[in-house]
């Protein structure tokens, strides 16, 4: 799931995933980020059964998966597009205005 919120520094956007999703670890990795795991770990909230991040980002449209488990890539059913990835499979789109 994807919500956004408009904020005085950006819009917030906040990435959840069902907590089944990850055994142990979910960050959401993109073009905002430099496609770097550690820069937006994701936090189980086992009361709520999911996991969730939320980010600021400037009016844009950025690429984005999440990273699970440090093994394996999934998409988000709620991202506001896909596009080809050059690693032979799809990235999410996310549209920021």
């Amino acid at each position: 799931m994807i919500e956004k919120k408009k904020t005085s520094k950006g819009i917030r956007v906040t990435f959840s995933l069902p907590a089944e999703a990850a055994r142990k670890s979910v960050s959401v990795v993109g073009d905002f980020n430099n496609w770097d795991p550690s820069v937006h770990p994701m936090r189980l909230y086992k009361n709520k059964g999911v996991w969730s991040r939320s980010i600021v980002l400037k009016p844009g449209t950025y690429q984005f998966r999440y990273w699970v488990d440090g093994e394996h890539w999934i998409n988000d059913e709620q991202a506001d597009g896909y596009t080809p990835s050059p690693f032979f499979s799809e990235n999410c789109l996310l549209h920021v205005g």
